[in-house]
C-alpha cells in the first residue's frame, strides 16, 4: 500500500477542503489522463484499485504514472470508545485531489484501449471524473 516512509510530524490537521488544484492540472508525461472533477481525499487502496484496472486492461502495452501520493495521515478511534482521551491512532493515508487535478496518465497504447482502461479506473474512484487527452 501507498504510504510515506517517515513524516516530521505523525498527525495532520483534517485541512479545508476546497479550491482548484494548484498544480498538477496538464500532462506531463502520458498522452492520456483521467482528470478529477470534485475535491475527495485519495485512499492508498483506491488508487492501487485504480493502477491495477489500467495494467490489467492494458495487458502489458503502455506505461502508466500515478500523480498522485497519500501523504496526508488519517486517524480514527475504535468502535465503543468514549468522548475524550486524545486523537485516535493513524488509520490510513489519504491524497488530497482537487478538482483538476490529474490523478493517472497512460502513454504507449491506442485510444480505444487507453480509453476503456480509464473508464475501468473512473469506475473505482470516488468522485466524478473526466478523460482526457493531449492536443495533437
Amino acid at each position: 500500500m501507498l504510504e510515506p516512509k517517515r513524516r516530521k510530524f505523525r498527525k495532520d490537521f483534517r485541512g479545508r477542503r476546497k479550491g482548484q488544484a494548484l498544480r498538477g492540472y496538464e500532462l506531463a508525461f502520458g498522452e492520456f489522463g483521467l482528470k478529477a472533477l470534485e475535491v475527495t481525499w485519495l485512499s492508498g487502496k483506491q488508487i492501487e484499485a485504480g493502477r491495477r484496472a489500467i495494467t490489467h486492461s492494458l495487458k502489458r502495452g503502455g506505461r502508466v504514472w500515478i500523480r498522485v501520493f497519500p501523504d496526508k495521515p488519517v486517524t480514527s478511534r475504535p468502535a465503543g470508545q468514549r468522548m475524550g482521551s486524545g486523537k485516535g491512532d493513524i488509520d490510513r493515508y489519504v491524497a488530497v485531489v482537487r478538482p483538476g487535478k490529474i490523478i493517472y496518465e497512460v502513454a504507449g497504447a491506442t485510444k480505444d484501449v487507453v480509453v476503456a482502461a480509464l473508464k475501468k479506473a473512473a469506475d473505482k474512484m470516488p468522485v466524478k471524473t473526466k478523460i482526457i487527452m493531449k492536443a495533437a
